[in-house]
């Protein structure tokens, strides 16, 4: 009875520090620090400030940045939520100084899910320098992201590559 009480205290122990490092980060970027190269916590208030201000302009969609950004809405408690995040790290670093990667907790953001009407997570948001969103809704692999970062985010790049 001993060993299990025991490793039930452990278990619970290592479930609290992820948790804990998980939620420095995401106070880390609130601060409105974007960084490049990582997946940048997002909230209403930054999203209007750094993606779009729905309120300044709620007929047409106007881009506030100048690179191509992903975001990734997500909640805490989706298993599909939790396995797109490293994938979405990872990307983040490949595409550095390309892409910028944020992430928007749904169950935090309401304002934000109900504009996008978000009724399943996990979903992904592919945002062009120059155009309108596209949503991507569901689990995909990294090569289907790679692949939609290409052909909607940088394809004006791709073509004059050629």
């Amino acid at each position: 009875m001993k060993k299990i009480s025991g490793l039930v205290l452990v278990l619970f122990l290592l479930a609290s520090l992820s948790c804990t490092s998980a939620g420095d980060n995401n106070r880390e970027n609130s601060t409105g620090a974007i960084k490049e190269g990582v997946v940048n916590q997002l909230t209403t208030e930054m999203f209007k400030k750094l993606v779009y201000d729905y309120q300044k302009n709620p007929k047409d969609w106007v881009y506030e940045g100048k690179l191509p950004c992903i975001i990734d809405f997500y909640a805490d408690w989706c298993r599909p939520c939790r396995m797109v995040a490293p994938i979405m790290e990872e990307l983040a670093n490949q595409y550095k100084g390309k892409v910028v990667f944020y992430k928007l907790n749904t169950d935090q953001e309401m304002e934000l899910s109900q504009l996008f009407k978000i009724q399943s997570i996990p979903v992904i948001l592919y945002v062009p320098a120059n155009e309108k969103p596209q949503m991507s809704v569901g689990l995909s692999g990294k090569e289907e992201y790679t692949e939609q970062i290409k052909s909607l985010l940088l394809k004006p790049e791709a073509n004059n590559q050629h």
